[in-house]
């Protein structure tokens, strides 16, 4: 497989640059026996009684700084992770690439100084501990797709209403389109719900390198699955419903969690490339945005519903004018064996 066996034609018009005015607003692509035409409040009727609905409730943190090296230059950092109160792994952008020992001055009394390079990934330390220090001068990590600045509203809209666990750099965007009604909604509906952790990293926004799909990696993400998770989950199966996820992130949680058909509780790292010719193990059904063309998500989801399916689908919302990407539309998918 190559990467360009997955691109399609996108207007610029059609790049979702701010939210709907309301979360559950947004429009819904159904792709089961054919696509049909829905509104996100429409999820109630496919869900089933017994169904479970697998959310990731990671919390976007203000990841994003801006600071100059001591000879002026200016320098943007995205963290990609805390690890340790003043040292953290991050991507730097910056005119010249930045050597080991050099200074990065953020305001006028804090400073990060570069100890080791790996990749595209950068070893800062701080000069002050880092979480308070987002906390105030730092910036929701917008992607690059949507061109302008983070905003005071993307602050809570950029984040889903059940996000607890402090530590993504992307919001799990799927999840943006639930507000608290729905929530609601869809235990009224008979489905009930569960928690993964998956703090998506600031690799999300790197595109892949290689033309040939086998010779790309992804970047390791942080996952928890507990045992309250793999417990609904059982119970889920066993009583014959669904596991329905939401977004690519629980997915690629529950499904690195699970070996030989068994979900077990997991807490660690998980690199885990999803492509056409996975079996999947845990997952049922998918709620899910609209992903870049040739990204690793829509290698993910073409997996999951079949490439050529995931392809004539996103045509057709580029036809019917749907809003892609985080700010964008979803779309409710069953595999391609199930269609």
């Amino acid at each position: 497989m190559r990467i360009s066996d997955f691109d399609f034609p996108l207007p610029e018009a059609l790049i979702a640059q701010y939210p709907a005015a309301k979360r559950s607003d947004s429009r819904l692509l159904e792709v089961s026996a054919g696509v049909t035409d829905r509104h996100f409040t429409d999820l109630t009727a496919l869900l089933r009684t017994g169904d479970l609905l697998v959310f990731n409730d990671t919390r976007v943190i203000p990841a994003r700084l801006h600071g100059r090296k001591d000879t002026g230059g200016r320098v943007e950092i995205l963290i990609e992770r805390i690890t340790g109160d003043c040292e953290a792994l991050a991507l730097v952008r910056a005119s010249k690439t930045p050597k080991r020992g050099s200074k990065i001055l953020l305001g006028e009394q804090v400073e990060a100084t570069v100890e080791h390079r790996d990749g595209e990934m950068f070893t800062l330390r701080f000069s002050q501990a880092i979480m308070p220090l987002l906390h105030r001068c730092g910036e929701v990590p917008l992607p690059p797709y949507l061109k302008r600045p983070a905003e005071s509203a993307d602050g809570e809209r950029y984040q889903t209403v059940y996000a607890k666990d402090p530590g993504a750099v992307a919001a799990p965007t799927a999840g943006l389109h639930f507000d608290l009604e729905m929530m609601d909604a869809t235990l009224v509906a008979g489905a009930r719900h569960a928690w993964v952790t998956l703090h998506v990293g600031a690799g999300t926004f790197q595109p892949l390198r290689h033309e040939n799909i086998a010779e790309n990696r992804l970047h390791s993400e942080r996952v928890q699955v507990d045992d309250a998770c793999c417990d609904a989950v059982n119970r889920t199966r066993a009583a014959g419903g669904r596991v329905i996820a939401v977004g690519t992130t629980s997915v690629r949680a529950l499904e690195c969690a699970t070996i030989d058909g068994a979900l077990a509780p997991f807490t660690g790292e998980t690199d885990l490339f999803i492509l056409p010719g996975y079996r999947f193990q845990a997952v049922d059904a998918m709620i899910t945005n609209f992903h870049l063309p040739q990204s690793s998500l829509l290698m993910l989801v073409a997996a999951f519903a079949g490439t050529g399916r995931i392809l004539d689908a996103y045509n057709h919302a580029v036809r019917e004018k749907y809003r892609f990407f985080s700010y964008g539309d979803a779309m409710f998918l069953t595999p391609e064996a199930a269609a």
